[in-house]
C-alpha cells in the first residue's frame, strides 16, 4: 500500500515540479518538491521510507529532465534516507526541528549539485552558495515547514510532543 502511495506521489510531485513550478520561483529559485517530499517521508516514515520515495523521485525527475542522469537520484535517495536517519534517532521531533534538518539536507543536496557543475574557484563556489544553495535551503524548509502544518493532523505521533514549537 505503502508503496502505491509513493507511486501516485510521484506521479503528482514530479509533473508539478517540471511543469507549474517552473514558473514560480523567487530570485531564480524555485522549490524542490522531490527533496521536501523524501526528507518529510523520512523524517515520519523512517529511513527505508525516505530511500524509496526519494529514489523513486529522484528517477522520475532525471528521466523527465535534460540534466545530469543519476545526480536527482543521488540526491533525493540520499536526503529521504538521511532524514530518515535523522528522523529515528530523535527523541522528539519537533516542527522547528523538522524545518532545520530539512534546511541542511537542502543545503547538502544544493551541494551535491553546485560540486557536479564543476565550479572553477572558490570565488565561483561562495558565490554559488551564497546566491543559490542557502535561498534554495530556506525556500524548501518554508515549503517543507508549510506542508506540515497543512497535514500535521495526519502525521503527528507520540514523537511530536510540542506542537507549538514552530
Amino acid at each position: 500500500m505503502k508503496f502505491l502511495l509513493y507511486v501516485l506521489l510521484a506521479l503528482v510531485v514530479v509533473p508539478l515540479q517540471t511543469t507549474l513550478l517552473h514558473y514560480v520561483d523567487i530570485l531564480g529559485i524555485r522549490p524542490d518538491l522531490g527533496l521536501v517530499a523524501a526528507c518529510l517521508v523520512g523524517f515520519l516514515g523512517g529511513e527505508l521510507d525516505g530511500l524509496i520515495l526519494g529514489l523513486l523521485l529522484g528517477y522520475s525527475q532525471d528521466m523527465l529532465s535534460a540534466e545530469d542522469l543519476w545526480v536527482n537520484v543521488v540526491t533525493k535517495g540520499g536526503a529521504g534516507f538521511l532524514a530518515g536517519l535523522a528522523g529515528r534517532h530523535m527523541a522528539h521531533i519537533t516542527p522547528a526541528v523538522l524545518t532545520v534538518g530539512l534546511a541542511i539536507i537542502s543545503c547538502l543536496s544544493s551541494g551535491v549539485f553546485l560540486y557536479s557543475m564543476g565550479p572553477a574557484s572558490l570565488e565561483e563556489i561562495w558565490m554559488g552558495v551564497r546566491s543559490t544553495v542557502l535561498l534554495q535551503a530556506a525556500f524548501d524548509a518554508a515549503i517543507g515547514a508549510g506542508l506540515y502544518m497543512v497535514f500535521r493532523r495526519r502525521w503527528s505521533d507520540d514523537r511530536m510532543v510540542t506542537e507549538g514549537a514552530l
